[in-house]
């Protein structure tokens, strides 16, 4: 075989060996997404290796890129030169690589998204970002990555040494039909010869978004999301001019707020400065508390805490993770598909929050946290939002943090509850955001529903942290300042745990519990119905407090007696919106609505896409 032949066969096989990595891969994923692939029919998935082939195709183009030009170079570089340099590049990307899938595998659960550029947001914070694991799943997935990794680097190292012995140098005439290979090798890049280049609406083909996931390739979607920094300056949800879209959210807001105010739950605080408790639940969805329609026996001292306030059963995360969680709650502030304001401290400075207007009011505030404020830069926001008293993780004694978030609830709680009349003048603003629920669900306590698997884990983790809270509410009714005190307990975002039926970013999982109770409120064993959302909490409390609400812009006031309350929530590159009489759920990326329900989803379509477009418009220019 001439020189010529051998160097296009070694191209050939490369090429090859990667896009059989991806299929492997994909494989993978379907197995271990056993419940999910159940789910599909046959038909369906025949389909997902044959799409997913154009994009495992086209990265593996951008990977053979490099290895093509050095053949190229070939016909002058003698071999014991050539095959060192194609192994070490080759063999690094294996293992980078192979991370990346096993990255993958782990996030697209809770998360319900392929791998992209999100979880760098955490970089900073390398052991949180691994807390998530308990130190068997760290070993575990650590051995498995390193040996796959391993195999890999033995087909390849296969691959390289058959093709490439007994190179000799070429003729220079392969020179430009080696180099022209390479080029088209663009071609393979984009999918095609057509105007547009692959994108995920190329391999996105079912009803079913767990199947047009599973055709999408990892690794190309990560890179995908890194390269797109055009998202930093345009926005990527226009679909209606500006003026057009802030005219159709105005109005909306309007029309809730031109309503009469609900005369059986608006007169609801016994003072107009109560002590004000803020409790946020970890992860804590509607699907696990019994009054909201959830599993019966998971919160069962919240579900009795229900009889003794006011509980709102419509109510909505808007995003699914803390850090959009938080600066809904407390800036009233409606998060970004796939961006994180609160890294960006040149923009949550010119955020409003309800600390620093109840700052205003006269109180103290305090924030409680087990575990390390500086993870998500968290500790920036809430000091630009007025706060001075910080307790985390290491105000605690060591003996404490045997947990890989930091301190335990029940812990964290009973410290809360002694400090509350030795550090804290009156009226306070406390919030406290629990940890326990967290995944790996480690917790120093009986596994209510045992360990056996992750869903139960979740379960037990609930019922702890249920259990934790109950003992304060308890021990909080003994002491004096309880009769002047509101607490309020929500959630930051909802979960994918329990499973439920239908679209995983349906409004099921977003749902999530709020309950107002304590001895400052009038009302008791009571519900509001409304639709609500996290972006109303701090609107609708300065409101009952006779405070500066004007700048809290996207949120409405839940006591309104209104047929036309909404909540929006956003995942990732994509949203939900929703009222009484209908429901819409549109996917950017394959361009198409996930679930439509009501008579009202047309007009929800609209709205929804205004939001997302007008909301992230003005997270653009927040200097």
């Amino acid at each position: 075989m001439n020189s010529l032949n051998k160097r296009l066969l070694f191209n050939l096989y490369y090429f090859g060996t990667w896009t059989g990595y991806f299929i492997i891969s994909r494989i993978v994923f379907l197995i271990y997404y056993t419940d999910k692939t159940a789910e599909l029919d046959l038909k369906t998935l025949i389909q997902i290796p044959i799409q997913g082939l154009k994009l495992d195709t086209a990265f593996s183009a951008y990977l053979a890129a490099i290895p093509f030009l050095i053949i190229c170079f070939s016909i002058w570089i003698p071999n014991k030169i050539t095959k060192p340099i194609l192994k070490t590049f080759t063999f690094s990307l294996v293992f980078f690589i192979n991370l990346l899938m096993f990255s993958d595998l782990a996030l697209y659960g809770p998360w319900g998204i392929r791998l992209d550029s999100t979880p760098l947001i955490y970089i900073n914070t390398p052991s949180e970002m691994l807390a998530s694991l308990n130190n068997l799943e760290l070993i575990t997935s650590t051995s498995l990555w390193i040996a796959s990794s391993l195999f890999y680097v033995f087909i390849f190292n296969k691959t390289i040494n058959k093709s490439l012995n007994g190179f000799q140098k070429g003729s220079l005439w392969n020179f430009p039909i080696l180099l022209l290979l390479t080029g088209s090798l663009i071609v393979v890049m984009r999918g095609g010869l057509q105007n547009t280049p692959i994108n995920h609406s190329s391999v996105y083909f079912s009803e079913e978004m767990f199947a047009n996931h599973a055709a999408v390739n990892f690794a190309w979607n990560f890179s995908n999301s890194i390269s797109s920094q055009s998202y930093d300056m345009e926005n990527p949800f226009k679909l209606m001019d500006l003026s057009e879209a802030k005219k159709n959210y105005t109005e909306a807001k309007k029309t809730v707020q031109n309503s009469k105010n609900d005369s059986i739950h608006y007169n609801i605080l016994k003072t107009k400065r109560p002590n004000i408790i803020l409790i946020i639940w970890e992860s804590f969805t509607a699907k696990i508390v019994a009054p909201l329609g959830g599993e019966a026996n998971v919160t069962e001292n919240f579900n009795k805490l229900t009889k003794e306030g006011l509980l709102f059963t419509n109510f909505y995360a808007n995003g699914d993770r803390s850090d959009k969680g938080l600066v809904a709650i407390l800036s009233g502030y409606s998060p970004q598909p796939h961006k994180s304001v609160i890294k960006m401290p040149n923009k949550t400075r010119t955020l409003p929050t309800l600390t620093q207007k109840i700052k205003d009011l006269g109180y103290t505030t305090s924030y409680y946290h087990g575990g390390d404020l500086n993870f998500g830069n968290m500790k920036t926001y809430l000091r630009s939002g007025g706060i001075n008293n910080f307790v985390d993780e290491d105000d605690f004694d060591p003996e404490n943090a045997n947990s890989k978030w930091g301190i335990h609830d029940h812990v964290v709680l009973e410290r809360f509850l002694n400090e509350i009349p030795k550090k804290q003048a009156s009226p306070f603003f406390n919030t406290l955001f629990t940890l326990s629920s967290h995944e790996p669900f480690e917790f120093p306590d009986t596994y209510k529903f045992g360990s056996d698997t992750y869903e139960n884990k979740f379960r037990s983790s609930h019922a702890y942290t249920d259990k934790a809270i109950g003992n304060f509410i308890e021990n909080a009714k003994k002491e004096p300042w309880w009769n002047n005190t509101l607490i309020i307990i929500t959630a930051d975002h909802g979960h994918a745990f329990p499973k439920h039926t239908g679209a995983f970013n349906s409004p099921k999982k977003f749902h999530i519990p709020m309950l107002w109770l304590g001895g400052a409120l009038n009302q008791t064993n009571t519900t509001n119905t409304n639709i609500a959302s996290q972006t109303d909490i701090a609107y609708t409390l300065l409101s009952l407090l006779d405070g500066d609400y004007a700048s809290f812009e996207w949120g409405t006031n839940i006591f309104k007696k209104s047929p036309d309350h909404f909540a929006h929530y956003i995942f990732n590159k994509g949203f939900g919106t929703l009222n009484k009489d209908g429901l819409f759920v549109y996917d950017y990326l394959s361009k198409k609505p996930i679930l439509e329900k009501g008579e009202s989803s047309p007009y929800l379509e609209k709205l929804g896409k205004a939001i997302t477009q007008t909301t992230y418009q003005d997270f653009l220019e927040r200097k």
